[in-house]
């Protein structure tokens, strides 16, 4: 069992002075299912990448957004959703951590 609002803070803490300004650790691993904790420091980004089969994110702290080539997505504290089925980039508008939730097969 994972405490998560200690990870929270242990990532966005990490990722603010991190070189990159991220920080990330795979969380809960089962099956084809994956969730990750993932701090972001304030205008970091995760560059464009593949969208899992299925998947979710839930903002734990602070802002982002997410960019994809059809929309951009800002996501607030407590907000959740579903990640886009394209290739896209996540940005932190503000120092952030998040929950990733991915389906690696269906």
């Amino acid at each position: 069992m994972r405490d998560v609002a200690a990870l929270t803070e242990e990532y966005a803490t990490a990722a603010s002075s991190a070189p990159h300004g991220r920080s990330a650790e795979l969380v809960l691993k089962d099956g084809p299912l994956r969730q990750s904790v993932l701090g972001l420091a304030e205008g970091a980004e995760l560059a464009e990448h593949d969208s899992p089969p299925a998947g979710s994110v839930l903002v734990l702290k602070g802002s982002i957004e997410i960019v994809s080539g059809s929309e951009t997505l800002t996501l607030e504290t407590g907000m959740l959703a579903e990640v886009p089925r394209e290739r896209h980039s996540v940005r932190a508008v503000v120092d952030s951590a998040f929950l990733l939730t991915a389906v690696t097969d269906i």
